[in-house]
Formats: structure tokens, sequence, C-alpha cells
């Protein structure tokens, strides 16, 4: 019986609350439990006061500064560092040089020796003549709605501070990511899913969580983190079903506590963190449907699902754009998480199986967003954190007689990407590297440079684009980046 009085207690909220504020102790001395207050003893104890503000969810769907090109991004992350002269930059003076010094000098991360020339032929595709290697034949028959950057660079040889440039806009601190960047200048469409999602199996890449933080943005905005590894629902989505309410004792549950929170939050100054605590359990109650049937692969048609190809890549990327469909703003896919593209040695057995696993589905990929209607305001992108060198590396079992076992180190001078649909320039090379494929020589693009295009696809100026933290106005860019218009359509 006293479990019955209790439980009725907790599921049927009063009428109407009291205009009383209670405090802890005043609320545990009347009924023996915290509830919300007692939820946020840890949020903080300042005593500051503040007039009531409406409320304003920060999800809520906003206006960029000017009209987008793109309204989503899916973000394909090559994990580790794919090279460049063995996918998408073909060097014929590495033919000439294969396995003999080169006549100019690299500075590397590690020992490295002679010339190692792309284990793969290069050939045109398309009507824009664009060279792709024989590592992505399904993603070449797409290659005239691609825009190929083959000038790309960073500061850092290294994978951590890359990872963070690339994601976050910065080498070393941690900062907002690019999605929570976008979240927070865009909100989401769709309520009942986050606007930013990260599919990732078997755990964290190097630099964990850092790659999709929210930063010193509001926690609201960060990644929310999908291990792709399950195939069940409940195992994919963790607690995603309530074991011990019902969906109605559920909402009772929360419409209570979230009166009792914004009540104790217009006496913290809109606190962000409550704000934040308020929206995740809001968010993790209405996922509990739309989530099971975003992710939910089997409820496409057996020819799409043929199409993306029955890997665990090909279900990632079919996930993705259901997610895309249903309103997300911003989905990154990362691959290579278990078997990185960071291929110091046996690079042509990795870079093959790699890029096997994704070829299929990432061609399926873009021809499912043009069926649909989506590619032209679906921004896609793919690569890693940084490239490859042209050169041999000389550690482990690579730097031998047999090339089979040889590898590339890490590159940080000159790196390719490419972009698709979401108002770029199709069937378009922009830059170049050296003879070699070592540096970015003509029309280099610097990551913030790269970034300040994004946050222009999306409909912002990356220089207007900031949040007010520590007594200064912050950006993604921070005081860096220019608009590449080549790269427009």
């Amino acid at each position: 019986m006293m479990k019955r009085m209790i439980d009725d207690s907790m599921t049927t909220p009063p009428a109407d609350l009291p205009d009383r504020h209670y405090s802890r102790r005043d609320l545990l001395q009347a009924c023996g439990m915290g509830l919300g207050a007692l939820a946020f003893q840890t949020l903080g104890s300042q005593n500051v006061t503040a007039e009531k503000v409406p409320y304003v969810n920060p999800l809520a769907p906003r206006v960029p500064h000017f009209a987008p090109r793109a309204k989503r991004v899916i973000h394909l992350f090559m994990n580790g560092g794919p090279s460049q002269v063995d996918t998408f930059d073909p060097k014929p003076m590495l033919d000439r040089y294969d396995g003999k010094p080169l006549p100019i000098h690299f500075k590397t991360e590690r020992k490295t020796g002679v010339g190692f020339a792309s284990p793969w032929k290069f050939a045109k595709h398309g009507q824009s003549g664009i060279e792709v290697s024989e590592l992505y034949p399904h993603v070449a028959q797409h290659v005239d709605e691609l825009c190929v950057v083959r000038s790309m660079h960073t500061e850092l040889p290294n994978h951590e501070p890359s990872l963070l440039m690339m994601n976050c806009g910065d080498l070393r601190q941690i900062r907002p990511s690019l999605g929570s960047w976008l979240t927070y200048g865009l909100g989401t469409v769709n309520q009942n899913l986050p606007g930013f999602v990260v599919l990732c199996p078997s755990g964290y890449p190097v630099s964990g969580t850092q790659n999709w933080t929210a930063g010193f943005l509001p926690s609201v905005y960060q990644g929310t983190y999908i291990d792709t590894k399950e195939t069940e629902i409940e195992r994919l989505i963790e607690h995603i079903n309530s074991t011990h309410s019902s969906r109605p004792q559920q909402r009772k549950q929360l419409d209570l506590l979230a009166r009792l929170n914004r009540r104790f939050q217009q006496t913290r100054a809109e606190d962000p963190v409550i704000e934040a605590q308020i929206q995740s359990y809001e968010l993790a109650f209405r996922m509990q449907a739309e989530a099971t049937d975003a992710f939910d692969v089997s409820r496409e048609p057996e020819s799409i699902r043929q199409m993306y190809g029955e890997t665990l890549y090909g279900r990632e990327l079919l996930m993705a754009r259901r997610l895309l469909e249903r309103g997300v703003r911003f989905v990154q896919v990362w691959q290579g998480k278990d078997q990185p593209w960071d291929s110091h040695e046996y690079l042509a057995t990795s870079h093959k199986q790699l890029a096997q696993a994704t070829d299929k589905a990432i061609a399926a990929l873009l021809t499912d967003l043009r069926q649909r209607g989506m590619l032209d305001d679906t921004l896609v992108i793919w690569g890693g954190e940084f490239g490859r060198t042209p050169v041999v590396e000389l550690t482990g079992a690579s730097g031998g007689s047999d090339k089979a076992d040889w590898g590339r180190d890490h590159n940080n001078h000159g790196f390719t990407i490419w972009m698709a649909g979401g108002g770029v320039r199709s069937g378009y090379v922009h830059g170049a590297t050296d003879e070699f494929g070592f540096a970015a020589l003509e029309k280099p693009v610097h990551v913030h440079d790269l970034h300040a295009t994004i946050l222009h696809l999306l409909g912002f100026d990356h220089e207007r684009l900031t949040y007010r933290y520590a007594g200064r106005d912050f950006r993604l860019t921070d005081v860096h980046g220019m608009l590449v218009n080549e790269l427009l359509a």
C-alpha cells in the first residue's frame, strides 16, 4: 500500500503548484523526497536572482544570416588519414621515382625513404574527366557531382591535434565542434531527435567525445553518440524504453519535474546547465518513438538495403540518410575506428579493405539523396584529418624489400577532401599539391577556410556566428578563415 501511494504521488502532479518556491530543506521536510530540487543539488548554489523571462527552446529552428544553399550536413569521416596519392590526387611522377630517392627532401614526422608509387591506377571519369583511383570505382561514377579539393593543409602531423582542428577548429583547446556550431545556429526541425548525431562503431575514436563536443556552448548542442556495431534498438540506444513506467506515467513525471525545474531555473539567471538537463529529459522521452523508427533500417525496401550493401558501413549510411530525412541537421559517420586509415605499413592491403568497405555505400548515398530530391540541399563531406606521404615510411615492416609491406607516414602539408551537393561546385577540382603530392602548392585551403566555406553554405558568415564566453566572442574559425568562393556553385 505504501509503495502504491508513493508511485501515485510521483506520477500524478497536483493541478496547481503553490506560488511559494520550496527550498531543498522545505521540500525534504514536507514530503521526505527531493524530487526536482534534489536532482539539481550539484548544479550550482549561487544566490543570484533574476526576473522571470519567457522560455525559449534552444533547439527551436532558427533563420541563418542569409539564404542557405544547404539545410543539412553528412560528414563521412575517414579516421586516420587516407592517402591522397592513392585515392583522388594522381601523381605520375611517383611512377618514375618508385623505389628511388626523390630529388627534393620532405620534412616528415618519422624517418622516410624512397618514392612510393600508388599500387592503384587512376582513370578519368564522367564529363568532367576528374581522375579517381581504382580504390573507388563506385564513387567514380558520381565524379561529376563532386567538388574535389586537392590542396588541403593543416598545422601538425599528429592525430589528436589534427582531429580537433578538423572537427573543432583548434589544435589544443576544447572548442565547440562544427556540428555543435551548426545546431546552435540553426536549431533542429525535429524536436523528437537530436540536432547532431555521431555514428561510430565499437567505441570512441582518438580524442573521444572532444570530436563532437559542445565546448563552451550549452551542452544541449553536443553530438549524440551512437555505437553502430549494435543492431537491436534497445542496445543501439541505451535506455530507449522504460522498464518501470508506462508512457503516460513518464509524461506526468516529466511534466512535474519540468515545472519544478523551471521555477528553480528562474532563481539561477537561466542557468544553461539546468536548461540542458531539462532538454535532455524531454528529448530522451520523445526519442522513444521517433528514434526507434529512424534507426530501424529493416523498414527500408529490400532494393534500397541492397543498394547500400549488407555491411556495417552500408547500414550506417542508411541510418544517416533516415536521420537527415527526419530533420537532423548534422550527422557524422566515422569509418576506420577499429582499423583506421593510418597505414604506416601494409598500405596496399589496408587501404584496399577500407575503400571496399565504403565505396559502394557512399555511391548509394549519393544516388539515394539525388533520387529523393535531397542532394541539392544536403552537403556531403568526405575526408580525414590529414593525408599521407608520397614516400615510404621506414618503420616496422615498412621499407623492406617487399613492397606489399610498405606504408606511408602522416602528412599535414597536403591532402584531399571532397564535397557534393549542398551548393558546391560540381565536377570541379580545386588546387593542387606539388608534382609528388606532398604539399599544397596551388590555391591552398586551410581547415579554417574549409569551415568558413561550410558555414557559408549553411547560410552563415563565419565572422558573425559567435558565442560570448569568458568575456570574448568566440567563433568556429577563431580569428582565421577565408571563404573559398571557387568552391561554390
